[in-house]
């Protein structure tokens, strides 16, 4: 993630509530702040002020605003690692003040409504398409939007149900969830199962060559989805990346 404006208004905002989305991982809701405006898929630096707990990691971190703009509150997830950071985040009471620098990042849709758009997600890498899947069944865009997200299983799946009901209101959007470690859980899924490679892609799509292509999620899987896309005969000028790690 780079920073394209180093003169964006810093923030201050309340943590408004937070629950548990998946195995391990949680959301966290914040009040919007009089006049913030951001781009479905950018994302913000997060401080804590005057944390109870810090390590070396500091207590800054860099999370995607996984919200839809048109939504009331600012809302960030992620998966719940062992840092004093994840720890404070975890437990503070709901009103604590921490500071919000943003919005950041090009991680946006494109403009041109006539060329498809396929997202490649694993885990907590959905973030910014469901910011993006929202907001466009909310905009009624005319682009055709493909979802393929990757998880071992049901219960690690962030916004799994809402992104598959957001087909209903918006026809032009497809959901293609996949889960490689089924034998792992005790839900039903009648899903695609597997990592997502080409033949999965071409069950959905026509002519790889013509879409966008947004990878979001670890960096491994993020490499592996580029690997086989460059191998597909994509163009890389129209792949964009976001890498997730260690959070």
């Amino acid at each position: 993630m780079s920073k394209e404006d180093l003169t964006m208004p810093v923030y201050t905002v309340k943590l408004v509530s937070r629950e548990e989305i998946a195995d391990g991982t949680m959301a966290f809701y914040f009040e919007k702040p009089q006049g913030f405006s951001h781009k479905a898929g950018q994302y913000a630096d997060l401080t804590l002020i005057n944390p109870s707990e810090t390590d070396s990691e500091g207590n800054i971190r860099t999370f995607t605003l996984a919200n839809a703009p048109y939504e009331d509150a600012l809302m960030f997830a992620t998966r719940m690692r062992d840092s004093a950071f994840k720890r404070v985040l975890k437990t503070m009471p709901l009103g604590t003040e921490i500071t919000l620098d943003a919005p950041h990042g090009s991680f946006t849709l494109h403009n041109k409504d006539s060329v498809p758009a396929v997202f490649l997600t694993g885990g907590i890498g959905l973030t910014p398409a469901r910011s993006i899947i929202l907001q466009a069944a909310r905009d009624k865009l005319a682009h055709k939007i493909f979802l393929f997200d990757s998880n071992k299983r049901p219960e690690d799946a962030v916004f799994l149900d809402e992104l598959l009901d957001a087909q209903k209101t918006n026809p032009n959007y497809t959901f293609v969830g996949t889960m490689t470690q089924m034998d792992k859980s005790n839900c039903a899924w009648e899903g695609e199962t597997g990592f997502i490679n080409e033949d999965m892609l071409l069950k959905y799509i026509d002519d790889l060559t013509v879409p966008i292509y947004y990878l979001a999620g670890p960096r491994a899987m993020v490499h592996a989805m580029l690997e086989m896309l460059m191998k597909a005969g994509v163009d890389d000028d129209n792949i964009r990346t976001e890498e997730f790690s260690g959070y």
